[in-house]
């Protein structure tokens, strides 16, 4: 891949070459985008950005599901030179609105589904900001404007600010560069073979950094295609990877698990899946641990090879990936480094040998160029010099397949999400019988994590878990809610007196 590609030269070169070539199918609306019709749009985009004011360089939101729209702004704006900002539709409204006010946008792309959202988000922003309420099942609302100053790119420019959840509650806006995406999407197509024979599945949303780099990304490098449902449904999921003869599965590990629920109760129907997938080469499992017991379930019942990955947003996703069949796999370790270097250290960050635990750093090409408007956290991310801190703690074997067996950070990963402790222990504070609160991880069979919340409460208050979980579900909304919730006569601190979260689990 050329030092100076951008996407946008990338998109140039398939509109010139396969322009009918189908990019995405919208299996509930039967739609498609080709490669043609996704650079005339990219064309139409910039003239729209230029008449609006917005120059190169300038950051522009969406809050949208999966669909048509979704897929050609997320592309389309970065070929145009802006910079896309993908928001969380699981996002709440304060977090909503700081993502939106932080990230410096004008412009919010949006449906009539989230329209009183974004608008309620942007009230309190001291400056203009636009909220296009568009068809998300489309392109053709965007009118052909005059011709646009078609403002290039550079390699190294910013292409996507994506916000990730961190400790303190705030999102950060890790930076990538056209350069840092192309190389990530590059390695994974080179590595799983793709072509532009192949064909991914995916129902992973756009405002995650697998359902952009690997789903969406990876398939426009290598010039193939993407069937994107709007939500993942066990009912029809075998149905469209054989309808629109899919030829990969891109997978988290709750995915994994409700197709094994539903194969577990009714083999016959899993039986006739299995004759009926055989153009499928691969899934691909990543975002969180997948539970060994699943990676062997899945194999055995559907007789496709699960291919385990790992990636962050800060490494524009990619970080290790398990070999390709016939090469054997590791279960329960994320694989091999892909397209990045990376070391296990000691607390003092040196280089520690096979087998013995640490730090898991990184170095690469698709490694952010920092967070956005956050120089201490962006010195803090690295080791003090180009090497990425993960926060996993893991380490390396003997034929160079890591494996990770905890994390220094604090952040829980629910199906993939990251989900920051302290924002749901201050929303449990904003409750009158709540003396102190804490929230932690803890294992899960199909999400990788849950949330325990230990509480206690304040002296002569009573308050039931039913109690607080409605006020958690108004709170955080229900995918932040805490599964479990345990009254504690007082919460695990350190001399310092600070929490210490990852003994949440063994308070009683």
């Amino acid at each position: 891949m050329a030092a100076t590609e951008t996407l946008d030269t990338r998109l140039h070169t398939w509109a010139r070459e396969t322009p009918r070539q189908t990019f995405l199918v919208s299996p509930e609306t039967r739609r498609t985008l080709s490669y043609g019709e996704l650079h005339d749009f990219r064309q139409r985009l910039a003239a729209h950005y230029d008449a609006h004011g917005i120059a190169a360089g300038d950051a522009v939101a969406m809050l949208l599901g999966n669909g048509l729209a979704a897929a050609a702004l997320f592309i389309g704006t970065m070929a145009s030179a802006r910079v896309i900002v993908p928001l969380n539709l699981l996002s709440q409204g304060a977090q909503l609105a700081y993502t939106i006010e932080h990230c410096d946008c004008r412009l919010v792309w949006t449906s009539a589904e989230h329209e009183a959202r974004v608008r309620e988000a942007v009230r309190g922003i001291d400056r203009a900001i636009e909220v296009c309420v568009i068809d998300p099942d489309s392109t053709d609302w965007l009118a052909r404007a005059s011709a646009s100053s078609d403002t290039q790119a550079g390699a190294d420019d910013i292409a996507l600010l994506m916000y990730t959840s961190g400790t303190t509650g705030r999102p950060k806006g890790a930076l990538l560069s056209h350069a840092n995406l192309l190389h990530a999407a590059g390695n994974v197509a080179r590595w799983h073979s793709l072509t532009p024979a192949d064909r991914v599945l995916s129902a992973l949303p756009l405002y995650h950094i697998n359902g952009q780099v690997i789903a969406t990304l990876t398939p426009f490098v290598s010039g193939g295609s993407i069937v994107a449902p709007r939500r993942f449904s066990v009912s029809t999921w075998w149905a469209l990877a054989t309808e629109h003869r899919c030829t990969w599965l891109n997978m988290v590990p709750t995915i994994i698990a409700y197709l094994l629920n539903a194969a577990a109760d009714d083999p016959a129907g899993t039986a006739s899946i299995r004759r009926r997938i055989t153009g499928i080469r691969f899934g691909r499992s990543a975002s969180a641990p997948l539970p060994a017991e699943h990676h062997r379930a899945f194999e055995a019942l559907f007789g496709l090879p699960v291919i385990e990955a790992m990636g962050m947003t800060e490494s524009a996703s990619v970080v290790f990936c398990n070999p390709m069949p016939p090469a054997r796999s590791r279960i329960g370790s994320p694989g091999l480094p892909l397209g990045v270097q990376a070391r296990v250290v000691d607390a003092q960050g040196h280089e520690l040998p096979d087998g013995q635990q640490g730090e898991i750093l990184l170095r690469g090409a698709n490694v952010m160029r920092g967070y956005y408007k956050a120089p201490e956290q962006s010195r803090d991310a690295f080791d003090g010099t180009d090497w990425l801190r993960t926060g996993d703690l893991g380490h390396r074997d003997a034929d160079g397949f890591y494996f990770i067996t905890g994390r220094l950070k604090e952040l829980i990963i629910k199906g993939g999400e990251n989900i920051a402790p302290r924002e749901i222990d201050e929303a449990l504070l904003r409750h009158p019988a709540v003396l102190e609160a804490a929230a932690v991880g803890i294992a899960d069979p199909n999400y990788g994590q849950e949330i325990l919340a230990c509480v206690v409460l304040r002296d002569g208050m009573r308050c039931s878990a039913d109690e607080l979980r409605g006020f958690c579900e108004r709170e955080l909304g229900r995918y932040k809610t805490p599964r479990e919730f345990r009254f504690v006569a007082e919460l695990p601190k350190g001399p310092s007196g600070k929490v210490q979260r990852l003994r949440l689990s063994e308070a009683g």
